[in-house]
């Protein structure tokens, strides 16, 4: 109770609720989007900068690999583990089922940043090359989602552009990209840049989920293909996931911090690549039902919830290991 006490009472969660709110009372509260783009580009840049310095100072290790690999397997196999619910739970059909399966598959930018960011003010530090596989995360999801949709045998499945679109996605670029200029500065290379990326983290992120709650309140508010069902869906497979991805973290000997993260990976759902794919190589999805799961319901639940609860998870399981 303490843990979700603190959680709820950070100033992140609190801006984030701040925009439900507005967005509930229809208040016409709104952040540009020009300032909202280039707040996402500054997170994603900032913690593939500190992932990469962090990593650099301790140096590649045996869990390193262990990490990439246990989150390349939860990206590829939770579309297959999820959308049979999906389809017989949630009444969902073929195309469908596929691209909302691709979401949960796939991995929050920015759920994972407010985790880290409300773990270490209380001291609990995840491992910093867990930004690499957040990065390596987005995208298996999306081919997994694709031969679920497509399993019928109807369109090829990969074209030119969808790989584009899947290996190259401004999200994976920018924070492999700093990742990897993380690491070749080190700490020493880092220090000059650190009142940028450090002292103003914390106020961005604010921000940032501020304009996070007022879109996914709206998001629900708008959508009519959310049923109760669906709904119901949204909230358990983050749990599901999430409990995996801890229990996978604990097994590979990830300390209770890092295997924590790689639960809220696991829990969280895309928004932003995996729609952008989504689009592109499933047009006749519907794009307001799979948002309004990812980012209306999934989303919340993880910053308010989700984020204290594989905390405490973490460090229960771990006692016990």
């Amino acid at each position: 109770m303490d843990q979700l006490a603190a959680t709820l009472l950070s100033a992140p969660v609190l801006f984030f609720l701040l925009g439900v709110l507005a967005a509930a009372v229809r208040s016409d509260l709104a952040v540009p989007e020009t300032i909202a783009k280039g707040m996402s580009l500054y997170l994603m840049a900032a913690i593939g900068l500190k992932g990469g310095v962090e990593v650099a100072n301790a140096g590649v290790n045996a869990q390193l690999a262990k990490a990439l690999v246990a989150g390349l397997l939860l990206s590829a196999l939770i579309p297959f583990a999820i959308a049979p619910a999906l389809r017989r739970f949630g009444r969902l059909d073929r195309v469908n089922s596929g691209a909302v399966a691709a979401h949960y598959g796939s991995v929050s930018v920015v759920t994972f940043v407010t985790a880290s960011q409300i773990y270490g003010a209380d001291g609990f530090m995840v491992a910093g090359f867990m930004v690499a596989v957040l990065a390596m995360m987005e995208t298996p999801a999306i081919l997994s989602g694709l031969l679920i949709a497509r399993r019928d045998g109807s369109g090829g499945l990969l074209n030119r552009h969808l790989l584009h679109e899947v290996f190259f996605n401004g999200s994976v670029v920018l924070l492999l990209g700093s990742f990897a200029i993380g690491l070749l500065i080190g700490p020493a290379g880092f220090e000059p840049i650190s009142p940028l990326f450090k002292a103003g983290f914390t106020g961005v992120l604010c921000l940032f989920l501020l304009d996070m709650g007022l879109i996914a309140m709206r998001r629900i508010l708008q959508t009519r293909a959310l049923t109760a069902r669906l709904v119901v869906l949204a909230l358990v497979f983050p749990l599901v996931n999430g409990t995996v991805g801890v229990l996978a973290g604990t097994a590979i000997g990830l300390d209770a911090p890092t295997a924590a993260a790689l639960g809220i990976l696991a829990a969280s759902a895309s928004y932003i690549a995996v729609p952008a794919a989504m689009r592109l190589s499933l047009p006749q999805a519907d794009a307001g039902l799979y948002l309004a799961m990812s980012l209306g319901v999934t989303f919340p639940f993880n910053i308010v919830l989700g984020i204290p609860l594989f905390r405490w998870m973490a460090e229960q399981i771990g006692a016990v290991a």
